[in-house]
C-alpha cells in the first residue's frame, strides 16, 4: 500500500538540437523539472558530447544517439540535416527501445522542435511527446504561416499583418523569407517544425507572457501551449536553485578571469560589449568596419571573436585598439552583470536577447540572418530596448554607424529612456520565473498534468 502512495516520478528525455543555443534554454528547463521531482536525461549527438568542454549537472543522466558523424564533418549543413535527420531517428528509437527495459523507462520526450521525427518516436512507443520551441512566439508564428502557405514566397508585399504581432515590413521577417532561396536546407527545418505540432501533447516556448502578450494569446487557441521562460540560470533570475550559477555545458572555452578582471578596472556603465554568438560569421570587410567603428567610437570594449574568425582583424587596428579587450569566448552571462557595462552589441540571436533583456542590459542590435532579424526589430520598437546599427545597400554596417549607435546608448538622454526600459523588462522577466509568476505556474502545470498521464498510463 506505501508504494501506491508515493507519487509517480515521470522521466523525460530531453533531446535539443546539437548547437549552443539550442541545448543551454532545454538544459535549464531541465534544472526546473528535476527541482519539481522529474527524471530528466539529456540525449545528445556522440559528435556533440566529444566537444563539450565542461559537463556542469549532477542531476541529469546522459545518453547519446548518432547524428552520422561521430568522428567527422559533414560537406554542407543540408548533407548534415538529411543525415541527422535519418539516422538520428533511426538511434533515437533504438535508445528509447533499450531504456524501455530498464528500471525506469521514460514516459515523455521533450524535443526541440527543430526536429519532429522526435515526436514520430515517441508516439511510436507510447509515449507523450512535448515541443520545445528555442525562438521567440514571433519568430514561429511567421514560420507557421509560411509552412500552411498563408504567406506567398518569394515576398510580394511590402508590409505583413500577423494575428497578435504589430505590422512588419517585409524587411523585418526572418532572412530565410525576406531572403527567399538562402540556406534551403536550414529554411526547411524552420518551416516543417510544425509537420506534426498537433500531435504534440504540450508545447513549450521559451519566452514568458508579457513579451508577447498578443501572439501568445492567439496560438494558445491553436497549440496547448505554455511559455515557460526566460530559461536562464536561477542566480540571476530567482535564485531558487541555489548551484545553478551558468547554464552548464560549453562547446568553447571562456576566458572568465581575463574577462571579469578586465572589466572589474572600468568605470561603471562604461563598457560595450560584442559578440555575435556561437555561428554568427562576419565577412572580412564587416569585421574592419566593426573595429574602427568601435575604437571610434571612444569607449572602452570586449570583443568575443573566435579562433576561426581572428585573422580578419588587421595589424593597424591591434596596434591602436587599447581600450579594448578581444577573446575567443567569455563568460557572457558574468558580463553582461557586471556593473561596468554599459550596453550590448548583438546578432540578437533569442538566447542573447533574453539574456539582455532579463539582465537590464540596453542593446545595439546587429542582426546576421534567421530569426535575428526579426527580434531585431522587437527590441527597437516593440520593447524599446535598444538601437538598431542599420546596414547600407551593400549589406555591411559602417564604422560611422556603430560609432553613432554606442555614443547614442552611453552619452544620450535616448540611452537614458533605453535604460529605464530595459529595468522594467528585466523586473517582469524575473518575476515571471519567480514563485507564482506566469512561467513558473507553466511548468507546475506542466509537470502536475505530467505526472498526472504518466500515473494513468501506468
Amino acid at each position: 500500500m506505501e508504494k501506491e502512495r508515493k507519487k509517480y516520478v515521470a522521466h523525460c528525455l530531453v533531446l535539443p538540437y546539437p548547437a549552443q543555443g539550442h541545448i543551454n534554454p532545454m538544459l535549464q528547463f531541465s534544472k526546473r523539472l528535476i527541482q519539481r521531482g522529474v527524471k530528466v536525461t539529456l540525449v545528445t549527438v556522440v559528435s556533440n558530447w566529444k566537444n563539450i568542454s565542461s559537463k556542469n549537472f549532477t542531476s541529469i543522466e546522459v545518453e547519446s544517439i548518432s547524428d552520422g558523424y561521430d568522428d567527422g564533418v559533414a560537406e554542407s549543413l543540408e548533407v548534415y540535416l538529411e543525415t541527422f535527420w535519418r539516422v538520428g531517428s533511426q538511434t533515437f528509437a533504438e535508445l528509447v527501445q533499450k531504456l524501455a527495459g530498464s528500471s525506469h523507462p521514460p514516459d515523455c520526450v521533450i524535443y526541440d522542435a527543430f526536429m519532429p521525427w522526435a515526436l514520430d518516436v515517441a508516439k511510436n512507443f507510447g509515449l507523450l511527446g512535448a515541443t520545445f520551441f528555442t525562438q521567440s512566439c514571433t519568430t514561429n508564428t511567421i514560420y507557421f504561416h509560411t509552412y500552411h502557405k498563408w504567406l506567398e514566397l518569394p515576398l510580394k508585399q511590402t508590409e505583413y499583418l500577423f494575428p497578435g504581432l504589430p505590422k512588419l515590413a517585409a524587411a523585418d521577417l526572418p532572412s530565410f523569407l525576406c531572403k527567399y532561396g538562402t540556406y534551403p536546407g536550414f529554411f526547411n527545418v524552420v518551416v516543417n517544425q510544425f509537420s506534426n505540432t498537433d500531435k504534440a501533447d504540450w508545447v513549450l516556448a521559451n519566452t514568458f507572457y508579457e513579451l508577447e502578450q498578443g501572439v501568445v494569446d492567439w496560438l494558445v487557441k491553436i497549440w496547448p501551449l505554455k511559455p515557460i521562460g526566460p530559461t536562464l540560470p536561477s542566480m540571476y533570475m530567482d535564485k531558487r536553485l541555489q548551484d545553478d550559477k551558468d547554464y552548464g555545458v560549453n562547446l568553447y572555452n571562456p576566458k572568465s578571469e581575463a574577462c571579469i578582471k578586465w572589466l572589474s578596472d572600468k568605470p561603471k556603465g562604461s563598457v560595450v560589449y560584442v559578440s555575435f554568438g556561437s555561428i554568427g560569421d562576419l565577412s572580412e570587410e564587416q569585421i574592419e568596419e566593426l573595429a574602427w567603428g568601435l575604437r571610434d567610437g571612444g569607449s572602452y570594449f570586449i570583443w568575443v571573436i573566435r579562433d576561426s574568425e581572428q585573422g580578419k582583424l588587421s595589424k593597424e587596428f591591434l596596434d591602436t585598439s587599447e581600450k579594448g579587450l578581444i577573446v575567443t569566448w567569455c563568460p557572457q552571462l558574468q558580463v553582461l552583470t557586471h556593473e561596468a557595462l554599459g550596453c550590448f552589441l548583438t546578432h540578437c540571436g533569442w538566447n542573447s536577447t533574453l539574456e539582455a533583456l532579463s539582465l537590464g542590459v540596453p542593446v545595439i542590435a546587429m542582426p546576421l540572418w534567421t530569426d535575428q532579424i526579426t527580434n531585431a526589430k522587437l527590441i527597437k520598437d516593440v520593447w524599446k530596448i535598444g538601437v538598431k546599427a542599420v546596414a547600407d545597400e551593400k549589406g555591411i554596417v559602417r564604422r560611422e554607424t556603430i560609432t553613432h549607435c554606442i555614443k547614442e546608448m552611453l552619452e544620450s538622454e535616448k540611452g537614458s529612456e533605453i535604460k529605464k526600459n530595459s529595468i522594467k523588462w528585466k523586473n517582469l522577466a524575473k518575476s515571471n520565473v519567480d514563485e507564482g509568476g506566469n512561467s513558473d505556474k507553466n511548468t507546475a502545470e506542466f509537470v502536475d498534468e505530467l505526472a498526472h498521464r504518466c500515473a494513468a498510463l501506468n
